[in-house]
């Protein structure tokens, strides 16, 4: 049977001779009712604030695993995103390598047509200086031919060992005409 501040304020006893003073066992038990009571209330509160408490317990807790749940999509996103931002600049690097070739290679290229430029222009230049020899040299062989046929007179013919001869330096005109 359960104590209460009641039950304990309403306990009576037999009198008996010689038995215990009724005011003084009255005071005390009043006391004790009081005292009772007073943890009695005291455990109520503590059981209320136990009962918020726990409340507020659950509701961290579910703060807690939502927050977990969200470090761990964090997690996962940034792992995700990390992934992605390796394969883009390798991917990125790959298209620069592939672009650096291309132009290494055009500029190859191009080295390779001035080059074969340069060597036909001077095998043109090496045949046009031929042919201005060939030239300057024959109006050169006109021109003597020219000068010895007006030196002599007419219906004469004149016969030398040697004709006369031009100084013409066939080399030097080529040379000035460059």
């Amino acid at each position: 049977m359960k104590l209460s501040p009641l039950f304990i304020k309403k306990q009576e006893f037999e009198k008996s001779m010689r038995g215990y003073n009724v005011d003084e066992v009255q005071a005390f038990l009043d006391k004790i009712s009081s005292e009772m009571e007073e943890l009695i209330n005291e455990n109520e509160a503590l059981q209320q604030e136990v009962a918020a408490l726990n409340y507020k317990v659950e509701e961290f807790q579910k703060v807690e695993k939502d927050l977990q749940d969200t470090l761990i999509k964090t997690r996962e996103t940034s792992a995700q995103a990390l992934e992605s931002a390796k394969k883009q600049s390798a991917l990125i690097v790959k298209e620069a390598e592939i672009k650096a070739n291309q132009i290494i290679q055009n500029a190859e290229n191009i080295a390779n047509e001035m080059r074969n430029a340069v060597i036909v222009l001077r095998e043109e230049k090496d045949l046009i200086i031929a042919r201005l020899k060939a030239i300057v040299s024959t109006q050169s062989n006109l021109l003597e031919g020219k000068v010895k046929d007006a030196g002599e007179e007419p219906k004469k013919p004149k016969v030398q060992d040697e004709p006369d001869r031009l100084d013409i330096d066939v080399d030097e005109i080529v040379d000035k005409l460059l």
